[in-house]
């Protein structure tokens, strides 16, 4: 109950989102760029020049990618059970292969294990970008339900375009290099960075007001949200039983792996036409059951409880 009682008010700045687009009717694809585009890669770049790069980053890599083609092929697998169609199962894998660590996650990590929590999931944050943009993208393309392929041109410009790697990148180059910056303009960076920490969670309630759920494929929309949800976290705890991170690291991955569907899987499914009903339903309902879900990974893991 007290891990209820601790993740409601990051609900509650989701539900301001939810209220505030309801009502005012945002353009909340020029809303998401600002915070795409100018906010988080300073945010990226305040972590990456801050934290101390160690061998653990390869570690971070190999877990990302395992995560997520780990439940690819979980996913494609029940596909070939239940004779799903290939357009079918890229829409699964959309809607169960990638977590929201990003505008709900690192509220999360920064709740529950402070800074140091919140450092690494900004990290995670950005190496889940760079897996979205590619094979994300790659799916989104696939299952479309339209003619138009996308180009591996098209799929490297995106990842080209990605600006929150660019502050991340630059970050790493900054602190190889021992390059000094003065405090008034880490002040500033910081200022910048922490802003899309409660935008992006607003941003997040805005995206969930724009779905609606209509004649729910009930036998897979289930499974997506048992691979999401359940299979997920189990999934991570085997990996990181075998990877040398420190004990605390090793609870935080696992968290974010219970997180519910990323709300840019709807983007791109909407704009491949991967079936978009199915995916946004899935962002939808994760978003809610990780009311129930989240606390009992929380306990499990034995995250500490803030006071």
């Amino acid at each position: 109950m007290q891990f209820f009682i601790i993740l409601f008010p990051i609900f509650c700045i989701f539900i301001v989102g939810f209220i505030a687009q309801k009502t005012l009717k945002f353009d909340v694809a020029n809303l998401s760029k600002m915070s795409l585009y100018v906010l988080s890669p300073f945010l990226a770049f305040k972590t990456f020049y801050t934290h101390t790069l160690t061998i653990d980053y390869l570690f971070y890599i190999f877990y990302i990618f395992g995560l997520c083609f780990a439940l690819i092929i979980i996913v494609s697998i029940w596909s070939i059970i239940m004779k799903y169609s290939s357009k079918e199962r890229c829409a699964m894998i959309l809607s169960s292969c990638f977590m929201n660590n990003g505008n709900y996650g690192t509220p999360v990590l920064l709740v529950f294990f402070g800074s140091m929590g919140f450092n690494l999931g900004v990290i995670m944050m950005v190496l889940q970008q760079f897996v979205m943009s590619t094979v994300g993208i790659y799916y989104a393309a696939k299952g479309s339900r339209h003619n138009d392929i996308v180009s591996q041109k098209d799929v490297l410009n995106k990842v080209i375009r990605m600006p929150v790697a660019y502050g991340a990148f630059l970050g790493i180059i900054f602190q190889l290099c021992h390059i000094p910056l003065s405090k008034s303009i880490m002040t500033s960076i910081g200022m910048i960075g922490d802003a899309s920490i409660v935008v992006i969670m607003i941003i997040l309630g805005m995206q969930l007001a724009k779905i609606q759920i209509k004649h729910l494929d009930y036998p897979k929309i289930s499974f997506s949200l048992l691979a999401r949800m359940v299979l997920s976290p189990i999934v991570a705890m085997c990996m990181v039983y075998f990877m040398p991170i420190a004990p605390v690291y090793k609870q935080i991955l696992i968290v974010l792996a219970a997180m519910p569907t990323a709300a840019n899987t709807t983007l791109m499914s909407v704009q491949f036409d991967t079936y978009p009903e199915l995916v946004s339903s899935a962002t939808l309902l994760s978003t809610i059951l990780s009311l129930i879900t989240l606390p009992i990974v929380l306990w499990l893991v034995g995250a500490p409880i803030p006071f």
